[in-house]
Protein backbone atom coordinates (compact mmCIF):
# COMPACT_ATOMS: atom_id res chain seq x y z
CA UNK A 1 0.00 0.00 0.00
CA UNK A 2 1.48 3.54 -1.14
CA UNK A 3 1.14 6.49 1.30
CA UNK A 4 -2.27 7.91 0.56
CA UNK A 5 -3.11 10.70 -1.87
CA UNK A 6 -3.35 13.95 0.53
CA UNK A 7 -5.00 17.14 -0.48
CA UNK A 8 -4.43 20.51 1.66
CA UNK A 9 -8.03 21.54 2.70
CA UNK A 10 -8.97 24.92 0.98
CA UNK A 11 -11.00 27.38 2.99
CA UNK A 12 -14.96 28.45 3.30
CA UNK A 13 -17.53 26.16 2.24
CA UNK A 14 -16.00 23.06 0.35
CA UNK A 15 -16.54 19.83 1.29
CA UNK A 16 -12.98 19.16 2.02
CA UNK A 17 -12.92 21.89 4.11
CA UNK A 18 -16.20 20.42 6.17
CA UNK A 19 -14.09 17.25 5.85
CA UNK A 20 -11.06 18.70 7.94
CA UNK A 21 -13.10 20.19 10.49
CA UNK A 22 -14.55 16.58 10.65
CA UNK A 23 -10.78 14.85 11.36
CA UNK A 24 -10.13 17.74 13.26
CA UNK A 25 -13.37 16.86 15.71
CA UNK A 26 -12.61 13.41 15.73
CA UNK A 27 -8.82 14.10 16.84
CA UNK A 28 -9.81 16.24 19.74
CA UNK A 29 -12.27 14.03 20.86
CA UNK A 30 -9.94 10.91 20.65
CA UNK A 31 -6.91 13.20 22.66
CA UNK A 32 -9.42 14.20 25.39
CA UNK A 33 -10.54 10.56 25.99
CA UNK A 34 -7.20 9.63 26.09
CA UNK A 35 -5.71 11.92 28.28
CA UNK A 36 -4.16 10.74 31.42
CA UNK A 37 -4.33 6.97 29.74
CA UNK A 38 -0.90 7.55 27.41
CA UNK A 39 1.35 7.89 30.59
CA UNK A 40 -0.27 4.85 31.97
CA UNK A 41 0.08 2.91 28.74
CA UNK A 42 3.99 3.79 27.96
CA UNK A 43 4.85 2.49 31.61
CA UNK A 44 2.30 -0.73 30.62
CA UNK A 45 -0.05 -0.34 34.14
CA UNK A 46 -3.72 -1.34 34.14
CA UNK A 47 -6.37 1.16 32.78
CA UNK A 48 -7.94 3.03 35.73
CA UNK A 49 -11.48 1.49 35.65
CA UNK A 50 -13.14 3.69 38.01
CA UNK A 51 -12.41 6.58 35.95
CA UNK A 52 -13.53 4.93 33.07
CA UNK A 53 -16.66 4.16 34.46
CA UNK A 54 -17.56 7.19 35.10
CA UNK A 55 -16.78 8.09 31.43
CA UNK A 56 -18.97 5.38 30.34
CA UNK A 57 -21.99 7.23 32.87
CA UNK A 58 -21.73 9.99 30.64
CA UNK A 59 -21.75 8.85 27.32
CA UNK A 60 -23.38 5.52 25.05
CA UNK A 61 -20.85 4.02 23.73
CA UNK A 62 -21.60 1.88 20.51
CA UNK A 63 -19.38 -1.63 20.26
CA UNK A 64 -18.31 -2.19 16.42
CA UNK A 65 -16.84 -6.08 15.76
CA UNK A 66 -13.54 -5.74 13.42
CA UNK A 67 -12.80 -9.04 11.52
CA UNK A 68 -8.91 -8.26 10.88
CA UNK A 69 -8.15 -9.69 7.73
CA UNK A 70 -5.70 -11.61 6.30
CA UNK A 71 -3.11 -12.31 8.88
CA UNK A 72 -0.31 -12.84 6.41
CA UNK A 73 -1.14 -8.85 5.63
CA UNK A 74 -1.31 -5.70 7.10
CA UNK A 75 -4.87 -5.91 8.47
CA UNK A 76 -3.84 -7.00 11.86
CA UNK A 77 -1.23 -4.38 12.28
CA UNK A 78 -3.65 -1.53 10.93
CA UNK A 79 -6.88 -2.72 13.08
CA UNK A 80 -4.78 -2.63 16.21
CA UNK A 81 -3.61 0.66 15.40
CA UNK A 82 -7.18 2.22 14.30
CA UNK A 83 -8.47 0.61 17.73
CA UNK A 84 -6.08 2.69 19.57
CA UNK A 85 -6.79 6.25 18.17
CA UNK A 86 -10.93 5.12 18.01
CA UNK A 87 -13.24 7.86 19.08
CA UNK A 88 -13.98 7.45 22.39
CA UNK A 89 -17.87 6.45 22.09
CA UNK A 90 -16.39 3.06 20.13
CA UNK A 91 -15.71 0.21 21.90
CA UNK A 92 -13.55 -1.78 19.44
CA UNK A 93 -13.75 -5.65 19.34
CA UNK A 94 -10.90 -7.39 17.19
CA UNK A 95 -12.17 -10.83 16.04
CA UNK A 96 -8.87 -12.52 15.00
CA UNK A 97 -5.90 -14.64 16.26
CA UNK A 98 -4.58 -13.17 19.52
CA UNK A 99 -1.29 -14.07 19.21
CA UNK A 100 -0.87 -12.15 15.79
CA UNK A 101 -2.91 -9.10 17.14
CA UNK A 102 -0.24 -9.01 20.45
CA UNK A 103 2.50 -9.15 17.96
CA UNK A 104 0.77 -6.21 15.95
CA UNK A 105 0.53 -4.79 19.22
CA UNK A 106 4.19 -4.95 20.11
CA UNK A 107 5.35 -4.04 16.72
CA UNK A 108 3.54 -0.96 16.89
CA UNK A 109 4.74 0.19 20.51
CA UNK A 110 0.46 -0.17 21.50
CA UNK A 111 1.39 -1.16 25.71
CA UNK A 112 0.17 -5.02 26.08
CA UNK A 113 -1.88 -4.04 29.21
CA UNK A 114 -4.95 -2.17 26.48
CA UNK A 115 -5.57 -5.59 24.76
CA UNK A 116 -8.06 -7.28 26.74
CA UNK A 117 -9.48 -10.47 25.74
CA UNK A 118 -13.09 -11.16 26.20
CA UNK A 119 -15.54 -13.54 26.14
CA UNK A 120 -18.70 -12.26 26.27
CA UNK A 121 -21.06 -9.54 25.57
CA UNK A 122 -20.82 -9.21 29.50
CA UNK A 123 -17.30 -8.38 28.90
CA UNK A 124 -17.28 -6.38 25.65
CA UNK A 125 -19.61 -4.13 27.83
CA UNK A 126 -16.71 -3.90 31.06
CA UNK A 127 -14.02 -2.56 28.63
CA UNK A 128 -12.92 0.46 29.92
CA UNK A 129 -11.44 3.67 27.61
CA UNK A 130 -8.50 3.07 26.00
CA UNK A 131 -8.54 -0.59 25.86
CA UNK A 132 -9.04 -2.84 22.91
CA UNK A 133 -11.48 -6.15 23.06
CA UNK A 134 -9.78 -9.38 21.30
CA UNK A 135 -12.56 -11.73 20.84
CA UNK A 136 -11.24 -15.44 22.71
CA UNK A 137 -13.64 -17.24 21.08
CA UNK A 138 -12.14 -16.09 17.46
CA UNK A 139 -10.21 -18.76 15.29
CA UNK A 140 -7.15 -19.11 16.38
CA UNK A 141 -4.15 -20.32 14.16
CA UNK A 142 -2.06 -23.33 15.26
CA UNK A 143 1.01 -21.70 14.15
CA UNK A 144 2.17 -17.62 13.18
CA UNK A 145 1.08 -16.49 9.88
CA UNK A 146 3.90 -15.88 7.68
CA UNK A 147 4.08 -11.96 6.62
CA UNK A 148 3.34 -11.59 2.58
CA UNK A 149 2.81 -15.52 2.14
CA UNK A 150 -0.94 -16.34 2.86
CA UNK A 151 -1.41 -20.32 3.18
CA UNK A 152 -5.04 -22.36 3.20
CA UNK A 153 -4.71 -22.62 6.66
CA UNK A 154 -4.60 -18.52 6.65
CA UNK A 155 -7.62 -17.88 3.98
CA UNK A 156 -9.59 -20.50 5.98
CA UNK A 157 -9.23 -18.26 9.21
CA UNK A 158 -9.92 -15.20 7.60
CA UNK A 159 -13.52 -15.84 6.36
CA UNK A 160 -13.78 -17.64 9.92
CA UNK A 161 -13.66 -14.04 11.14
CA UNK A 162 -15.40 -12.16 8.77
CA UNK A 163 -18.57 -15.02 9.58
CA UNK A 164 -17.64 -14.67 13.37
CA UNK A 165 -17.42 -10.95 13.37
CA UNK A 166 -20.97 -10.81 11.89
CA UNK A 167 -22.41 -13.05 14.29
CA UNK A 168 -21.52 -10.27 16.95
CA UNK A 169 -23.59 -7.71 15.09
CA UNK A 170 -26.46 -10.18 14.47
CA UNK A 171 -26.77 -11.15 17.71
CA UNK A 172 -26.40 -7.46 19.11
CA UNK A 173 -23.55 -7.77 20.99
CA UNK A 174 -21.99 -5.31 18.49
CA UNK A 175 -23.50 -2.25 16.61
CA UNK A 176 -21.60 -2.68 13.48
CA UNK A 177 -19.14 -4.47 11.63
CA UNK A 178 -15.87 -3.00 10.21
CA UNK A 179 -13.98 -5.77 7.62
CA UNK A 180 -10.11 -5.71 7.27
CA UNK A 181 -8.40 -6.30 3.83
CA UNK A 182 -8.92 -10.28 2.54
CA UNK A 183 -7.09 -11.92 0.06
CA UNK A 184 -10.05 -13.57 -2.29
CA UNK A 185 -8.09 -16.20 -3.57
CA UNK A 186 -6.80 -17.45 -0.48
CA UNK A 187 -10.10 -17.69 1.01
CA UNK A 188 -11.87 -19.41 -2.21
CA UNK A 189 -8.76 -21.62 -2.48
CA UNK A 190 -8.61 -22.80 1.03
CA UNK A 191 -11.25 -25.67 1.33
CA UNK A 192 -12.87 -23.75 4.19
CA UNK A 193 -16.58 -24.35 4.07
CA UNK A 194 -18.28 -21.35 2.16
CA UNK A 195 -14.94 -20.28 0.80
CA UNK A 196 -15.69 -21.78 -2.60
CA UNK A 197 -16.33 -18.73 -4.93
CA UNK A 198 -15.57 -16.27 -2.44
CA UNK A 199 -15.25 -12.89 -4.35
CA UNK A 200 -15.21 -10.38 -1.97
CA UNK A 201 -17.03 -9.08 1.13
CA UNK A 202 -20.30 -7.64 -0.81
CA UNK A 203 -21.44 -11.05 -2.12
CA UNK A 204 -20.54 -13.43 0.70
CA UNK A 205 -22.24 -11.06 3.37
CA UNK A 206 -25.33 -10.91 0.82
CA UNK A 207 -25.67 -14.08 1.01
CA UNK A 208 -25.23 -15.17 4.57
CA UNK A 209 -27.55 -12.68 5.69
CA UNK A 210 -30.19 -13.52 2.66
CA UNK A 211 -30.38 -9.76 1.39
CA UNK A 212 -32.59 -8.89 -0.50
CA UNK A 213 -30.17 -6.18 -2.26
CA UNK A 214 -26.95 -5.14 -1.55
CA UNK A 215 -25.41 -1.94 -3.00
CA UNK A 216 -21.76 -1.62 -2.97
CA UNK A 217 -20.22 2.38 -2.13
CA UNK A 218 -17.43 4.00 -1.32
CA UNK A 219 -16.76 7.56 0.92
CA UNK A 220 -13.75 9.46 0.67
CA UNK A 221 -13.39 13.34 1.64
CA UNK A 222 -15.62 14.99 -1.17
CA UNK A 223 -16.23 11.67 -2.92
CA UNK A 224 -19.67 9.30 -2.08
CA UNK A 225 -20.29 6.97 -5.04
CA UNK A 226 -22.49 3.49 -5.47
CA UNK A 227 -21.95 1.11 -8.14
CA UNK A 228 -24.49 -0.63 -10.02
CA UNK A 229 -22.46 -3.54 -10.49
CA UNK A 230 -18.88 -4.90 -8.75
CA UNK A 231 -16.67 -7.84 -9.20
CA UNK A 232 -17.42 -8.69 -13.08
CA UNK A 233 -15.23 -8.62 -16.17
CA UNK A 234 -15.64 -5.48 -18.03
CA UNK A 235 -17.01 -7.76 -21.10
CA UNK A 236 -19.96 -8.61 -18.84
CA UNK A 237 -20.60 -5.02 -17.42
CA UNK A 238 -22.76 -3.72 -20.19
CA UNK A 239 -25.50 -6.20 -19.92
CA UNK A 240 -25.71 -6.26 -16.28
CA UNK A 241 -26.45 -2.86 -16.64
CA UNK A 242 -30.36 -3.23 -16.14
CA UNK A 243 -33.23 -0.60 -15.31
CA UNK A 244 -33.52 -2.49 -12.23
CA UNK A 245 -29.93 -2.35 -11.20
CA UNK A 246 -29.49 1.24 -11.52
CA UNK A 247 -32.74 2.68 -9.56
CA UNK A 248 -31.33 -0.04 -6.74
CA UNK A 249 -28.13 1.75 -6.65
CA UNK A 250 -29.77 5.41 -6.59
CA UNK A 251 -31.93 4.31 -3.92
CA UNK A 252 -29.88 3.33 -1.78
CA UNK A 253 -26.95 5.65 -2.46
CA UNK A 254 -30.01 7.99 -1.40
CA UNK A 255 -30.53 6.38 1.74
CA UNK A 256 -26.99 6.82 2.78
CA UNK A 257 -26.63 10.55 2.15
CA UNK A 258 -29.58 10.82 4.16
CA UNK A 259 -28.04 8.96 7.44
CA UNK A 260 -25.42 11.23 6.68
CA UNK A 261 -27.67 14.62 7.06
CA UNK A 262 -28.21 15.28 3.72
CA UNK A 263 -32.20 15.80 3.45
CA UNK A 264 -32.80 16.17 0.00
CA UNK A 265 -29.31 14.59 -1.73
CA UNK A 266 -28.09 15.75 -4.87
CA UNK A 267 -27.40 12.40 -7.12
CA UNK A 268 -25.51 12.33 -10.57
CA UNK A 269 -25.76 9.10 -12.31
CA UNK A 270 -22.87 8.16 -14.54
CA UNK A 271 -23.11 6.99 -18.09
CA UNK A 272 -21.73 3.70 -19.02
CA UNK A 273 -20.56 4.69 -22.22
CA UNK A 274 -18.38 8.15 -23.56
CA UNK A 275 -19.86 11.07 -23.67
CA UNK A 276 -23.13 9.52 -22.55
CA UNK A 277 -23.57 7.59 -25.51
CA UNK A 278 -23.70 10.46 -27.62
CA UNK A 279 -26.91 9.90 -28.53
CA UNK A 280 -26.53 6.36 -29.62
CA UNK A 281 -23.50 6.16 -31.60
CA UNK A 282 -21.01 5.06 -28.99
CA UNK A 283 -23.83 2.95 -27.27
CA UNK A 284 -27.59 2.67 -26.01
CA UNK A 285 -27.23 1.97 -22.81
CA UNK A 286 -27.99 5.48 -21.51
CA UNK A 287 -31.70 5.07 -23.48
CA UNK A 288 -32.78 1.73 -22.49
CA UNK A 289 -31.10 1.09 -19.07
CA UNK A 290 -29.99 4.22 -17.50
CA UNK A 291 -32.82 6.77 -18.21
CA UNK A 292 -35.48 4.29 -17.03
CA UNK A 293 -33.13 3.00 -13.94
CA UNK A 294 -33.66 6.77 -13.21
CA UNK A 295 -36.81 7.15 -13.26
CA UNK A 296 -37.76 3.75 -11.33
CA UNK A 297 -35.69 4.99 -8.27
CA UNK A 298 -37.43 8.07 -8.44
CA UNK A 299 -40.79 6.58 -7.91
CA UNK A 300 -39.43 4.06 -5.43
CA UNK A 301 -37.94 7.30 -3.69
CA UNK A 302 -41.34 8.93 -3.53
CA UNK A 303 -42.84 5.99 -2.81
CA UNK A 304 -40.50 5.95 0.55
CA UNK A 305 -41.07 9.61 1.72
CA UNK A 306 -37.53 10.64 0.51
CA UNK A 307 -37.02 13.36 -1.79
CA UNK A 308 -33.52 13.60 -3.92
CA UNK A 309 -32.27 15.60 -7.30
CA UNK A 310 -31.19 12.67 -9.83
CA UNK A 311 -29.29 14.11 -12.58
CA UNK A 312 -28.15 12.03 -15.77
CA UNK A 313 -26.79 9.80 -17.16
CA UNK A 314 -23.65 12.34 -17.16
CA UNK A 315 -20.50 11.37 -18.45
CA UNK A 316 -18.45 9.59 -15.56
CA UNK A 317 -15.70 12.27 -15.86
CA UNK A 318 -18.34 14.98 -15.35
CA UNK A 319 -20.14 13.60 -12.56
CA UNK A 320 -17.40 12.85 -10.05
CA UNK A 321 -15.29 16.52 -11.36
CA UNK A 322 -18.96 18.04 -10.10
CA UNK A 323 -19.08 16.28 -7.48
CA UNK A 324 -15.35 17.01 -6.31
CA UNK A 325 -16.66 20.34 -6.85
CA UNK A 326 -18.89 20.27 -4.19
CA UNK A 327 -22.23 20.48 -7.18
CA UNK A 328 -23.23 17.00 -6.60
CA UNK A 329 -23.29 15.16 -2.87
CA UNK A 330 -23.39 11.41 -4.55
CA UNK A 331 -22.41 9.47 -7.83
CA UNK A 332 -23.92 6.58 -9.35
CA UNK A 333 -21.15 4.27 -11.39
CA UNK A 334 -21.98 2.08 -13.65
CA UNK A 335 -18.83 -0.11 -12.69
CA UNK A 336 -16.08 -1.11 -10.47
CA UNK A 337 -13.45 1.02 -11.67
CA UNK A 338 -15.42 4.00 -12.56
CA UNK A 339 -15.77 4.23 -9.35
CA UNK A 340 -12.77 3.71 -7.80
CA UNK A 341 -10.10 5.40 -9.79
CA UNK A 342 -11.73 8.71 -8.71
CA UNK A 343 -12.30 8.00 -5.21
CA UNK A 344 -9.03 6.88 -4.73
CA UNK A 345 -7.17 9.36 -6.72
CA UNK A 346 -8.57 11.86 -4.12
CA UNK A 347 -8.53 9.69 -0.79
CA UNK A 348 -6.56 6.73 -1.29
CA UNK A 349 -5.76 5.81 2.39
CA UNK A 350 -9.10 7.30 3.78
CA UNK A 351 -11.63 6.11 1.60
CA UNK A 352 -14.44 3.73 3.14
CA UNK A 353 -15.98 1.09 1.87
CA UNK A 354 -19.44 0.96 2.61
CA UNK A 355 -22.69 -2.61 1.66
CA UNK A 356 -25.88 -0.88 1.78
CA UNK A 357 -28.75 -2.91 1.54
CA UNK A 358 -27.63 -4.84 4.60
CA UNK A 359 -29.55 -5.49 7.54
CA UNK A 360 -26.57 -4.54 9.36
CA UNK A 361 -24.09 -1.89 8.97
CA UNK A 362 -20.95 -3.03 7.59
CA UNK A 363 -17.78 -0.82 6.66
CA UNK A 364 -14.22 -1.42 5.35
CA UNK A 365 -10.92 0.03 4.19
CA UNK A 366 -10.39 0.58 1.03
CA UNK A 367 -6.97 -0.84 0.39
CA UNK A 368 -5.64 -4.61 0.26
CA UNK A 369 -4.08 -7.41 1.95
CA UNK A 370 -0.53 -5.10 1.38
CA UNK A 371 1.83 -8.32 1.41
CA UNK A 372 4.47 -6.38 0.19
CA UNK A 373 5.05 -4.69 2.95
CA UNK A 374 3.41 -7.31 5.74
CA UNK A 375 5.28 -7.52 9.00
CA UNK A 376 7.05 -4.39 8.11
CA UNK A 377 5.60 -1.27 10.24
CA UNK A 378 5.16 0.34 6.91
CA UNK A 379 1.55 0.08 6.99
CA UNK A 380 -1.32 3.44 7.24
CA UNK A 381 -3.97 2.95 9.32
CA UNK A 382 -6.36 5.74 8.47
CA UNK A 383 -8.25 4.10 6.38
CA UNK A 384 -8.81 1.89 9.16
CA UNK A 385 -9.71 4.53 11.06
CA UNK A 386 -12.02 6.06 8.89
CA UNK A 387 -13.95 2.90 8.05
CA UNK A 388 -14.12 2.66 12.05
CA UNK A 389 -15.36 6.78 12.34
CA UNK A 390 -17.97 5.68 9.33
CA UNK A 391 -19.26 2.97 11.60
CA UNK A 392 -19.75 5.04 14.11
CA UNK A 393 -21.59 7.88 12.59
CA UNK A 394 -24.21 5.04 11.02
CA UNK A 395 -24.27 3.40 14.34
CA UNK A 396 -25.36 6.39 16.27
CA UNK A 397 -28.45 7.26 12.67
CA UNK A 398 -29.46 3.74 12.79
CA UNK A 399 -32.10 4.19 14.22
CA UNK A 400 -33.74 6.73 12.63
CA UNK A 401 -35.66 5.21 10.16
CA UNK A 402 -33.11 2.45 9.50
CA UNK A 403 -32.15 4.75 6.68
CA UNK A 404 -28.60 2.16 6.31
CA UNK A 405 -29.89 -1.27 6.99
CA UNK A 406 -31.97 -3.20 4.01
CA UNK A 407 -35.68 -2.97 5.99
CA UNK A 408 -37.62 -2.20 2.60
Amino acid sequence: MGAAVRRRAPHGGHPRAAAALEARRRAAARDAARRGLQARSAGHAEPDHGRAAEGDARMKRQTIAVSVGCPSGIGPEVAVHAAANAEAEARCVLVGDTETLRRAARDGKIAASRLRVVASAQEIEALALGEIGVWGPSTQLAAPAQPGAPDRKAGAAQLAWVNEALSLVQDGTAAALVTGPVSKLAIATSGAPGAKGFSGHTEHLAARLGAREVVMAFRAANITTALVTTHLPLAEVPAAVTPDAVATSCYWLVRLLRSLGMAAPRVAVAALNPHAGEGGMLGIEEETSIKPGIEHANERLAADGFFAQLSGPLGAETAFRKQAAGAFDGVVAMYHDQATIPCKLVGFGEAVNVTLGLPVIRTSVDHGTGYDIAGTGKADPRGMESALALALTLAKVRGRASLIAGTS
